[in-house]
């Protein structure tokens, strides 16, 4: 970051209560959202965080900069999985229970993306994406490889695939199943 003279400004480490304000923050919006979507109370979020609402707006000027700081923290959460289970053993259910973490987190984070596409956001939304297709083409090749999974399947088509159900069942409360379901269907054609 530069100042108006040129000079460089650096910015210095959080304090550890301002690093705790800010974890509880974003925990307390993450849980807030999850329930009353991207226009959750702010001061709802300050609450349960306990904290006021100014130590919220300390940290998050604007909404949209406390939702990008959930959503890259939900995005940080299914890559650290994805990690996890690349060294499994068995590379087809490491697909398979990964994609079922990938539609929870694209049926739970609908609306937190819509918001966000609203605003500009300095890449942020590039990043998340390279970030998932990264996530799920490692998966998906480590599959490909052992014989498990189609080779004719792009990481690309099956991230469209599980966020087309998640659109399709977004609004569809009565049947509950139905995402597992369609993801199975999927996960079958995966096999080829």
């Amino acid at each position: 970051m530069a100042t108006g003279n040129g000079r460089a400004v650096t910015e210095r480490p959080l304090r550890a209560d301002a690093r705790r304000n800010h974890e509880r923050l974003v925990a307390a919006a993450r849980e807030a959202f999850a329930e009353a979507g991207p226009e959750a109370s702010l001061n709802e979020i300050a609450r349960r965080a306990g904290v006021g609402p100014g130590t919220l707006y300390r940290h998050f000027p604007t909404r949209q900069a406390l939702l990008s700081a959930v959503l890259q923290d939900r995005i940080r959460t299914l890559c650290g999985h994805a990690e996890r289970l690349m060294a499994a053993d068995a590379p087809y259910e490491a697909l398979t229970e990964w994609l079922g973490a990938f539609l929870v987190h694209a049926r739970v984070n609908q609306g937190l993306g819509s918001a966000l596409m609203i605003e500009e956001l300095d890449g942020m939304g590039a990043d998340c994406h390279r970030r998932i297709r990264d996530a799920a083409a490692g998966l998906l090749g480590r599959a490909q490889e052992s014989g498990a999974a189609r080779p004719d399947l792009s990481s690309e088509d099956l991230l469209q695939l599980v966020v087309g159900i998640a659109l399709a069942t977004a609004r569809n409360d009565d049947d509950p199943e139905q995402p597992d379901r369609l993801l199975g269907v999927v996960l079958d054609a995966v096999r080829g």
